[in-house]
């Protein structure tokens, strides 16, 4: 039924939140944010509170990339302790996590499986991202998946973000791809799945973290990437 499959990378394949972790603990230390945290774990889930909902803006087009670098440090940062980082401080701090993040291996269970099973039905895999240009290529060899994707398909190429319609057309413009043969596979509900059903593509939702119902009709759903050779 499906020829070719555009596949999204960030925790979906690759295990992006466990990789950031290891690099926010690396980054901790080396910025010796002790003197301001007596326990890391409060300057963690505050990242993560400040990450998460900066990156739903940014798939959304409400804030812009350089924003969301300054913005997910300023704000843990700032949290409780009555600094006042700069711009500056922040920027150079993102610098530094982007650089740690991108150098980390760390895989979702079952991907590099999956991804040799894909290759050898012959499938036509494209990598569909909105993450940074200067980072998901330096992952993709750190992990070792570049080498299976016919294309990579980023958002700053596309010119916009998953879920819009245009970075789809973009994708099957440079992908050669035909939508009613295409399979999108992702592990975000709206910019993955709901993106891809409103383009036209079929979609499978790789619900990893399951904890409520989905409460929307989609394609496929699997909990395991390794079901989805069930589905190919």
């Amino acid at each position: 039924m499906f020829t070719d499959l555009f596949i999204d990378f960030d925790d979906t394949l690759y295990d992006t939140h466990g990789n950031a972790q290891i690099a926010l603990e690396e980054l901790f230390e080396q910025q010796d944010f002790g003197r301001w945290f007596a326990n890391p774990q409060l300057f963690y889930d505050e990242y993560w509170k400040a990450n998460i909902e900066l990156w739903r803006q940014y798939s959304k087009g409400e804030v812009t990339r350089d924003f969301l670098i300054v913005e997910r440090f300023r704000k843990p940062l700032s949290f409780g302790h009555g600094l006042q980082p700069t711009e500056q401080f922040c920027r150079n701090v993102g610098d530094r996590f982007l650089e740690l993040c991108a150098d980390k291996p760390g895989l979702v269970e079952g991907a590099r499986e999956l991804m040799d099973y894909l290759r050898q039905r012959g499938y036509r895999m494209h990598m569909c991202s909105n993450g940074f240009h200067e980072v998901q290529y330096r992952k993709l060899r750190a992990c070792g998946l570049y080498e299976y994707f016919d294309t990579v398909i980023l958002s700053e190429d596309a010119g916009y973000n998953k879920p819009a319609p245009e970075y789809f057309e973009y994708a099957l413009r440079i992908s050669g791809a035909d939508p009613t043969t295409t399979l999108m596979i992702g592990d975000n509900l709206q910019t993955d799945i709901l993106g891809a059903q409103r383009a036209g593509l079929h979609a499978a939702y790789f619900n990893r973290f399951p904890a409520f119902p989905t409460n929307v009709e989609v394609d496929y759903e699997v909990t395991l990437l390794l079901q989805l050779k069930e589905i190919l």
